[in-house]
């Protein structure tokens, strides 16, 4: 018999992996970078050759106030957001209040077109569901070169983040709270 105490994993595939005890999910695998120059727009990093990035099929759970790293992403055509946004297909204006979500969150487009409200330095805003921010796969044509998102992104476009008052060196990676609208 387990002792209550005793952390459990659960398997719910053989590439996710979520911990009842500390209530984070954990790499599944991990993707081996390729050589590849990518789009550094926005400061945004490019696979390495050789060096090994964690793959999530999984995000922490939502709740009302579900603490996440915000980054910034250009979802226009061009832009360091790759292809065309999943959930309609077209590019969108840096001027568009636009996010994609970690593959956890995104949920297989559950969340496509939908509204999520965001707290941040003291503002919160509303902001479109467009795009996941692929947590599994990465270093690829697809994605930029880039690696694959952490599981807790809300990738957010740049009126997003002036919206919430930030600009110059709050840009970048900032802590928020997020909840759906």
């Amino acid at each position: 018999m387990k002792d209550r105490y005793t952390p459990i994993s659960l398997e719910f595939s053989e590439s996710v992996r979520y911990s009842l005890h500390s209530g984070q999910c954990k790499p599944s695998e991990y993707l081996k970078g390729l050589p590849h120059g990518c789009n550094t727009e926005n400061d945004s990093s490019c696979c390495k050759a050789g060096e090994e990035y964690p793959q999530y099929y999984c995000s922490p759970p939502i709740t009302a106030e579900t603490h996440a790293t915000m980054t910034i992403n250009s979802f226009a055509k061009g832009g360091d957001g790759g292809g065309p946004s999943e959930c309609d297909g077209r590019y969108h204006s840096d001027d568009e209040m636009v996010v994609a979500l970690s593959t956890g969150w995104y949920n297989h487009g559950s969340r496509c077109l939908k509204k999520i409200r965001i707290h941040a330095n003291g503002k919160t805003v509303l902001a479109k569901v467009v795009d996941e921010c692929d947590s599994v796969y990465g270093c690829d044509a697809d994605h930029d070169y880039q690696p694959p998102c952490a599981n807790d992104i809300v990738d957010a476009s740049p009126a997003v983040w002036s919206a919430l008052g930030m600009d110059g060196d709050d840009i970048g990676e900032y802590h928020i709270t997020w909840s759906e609208a």
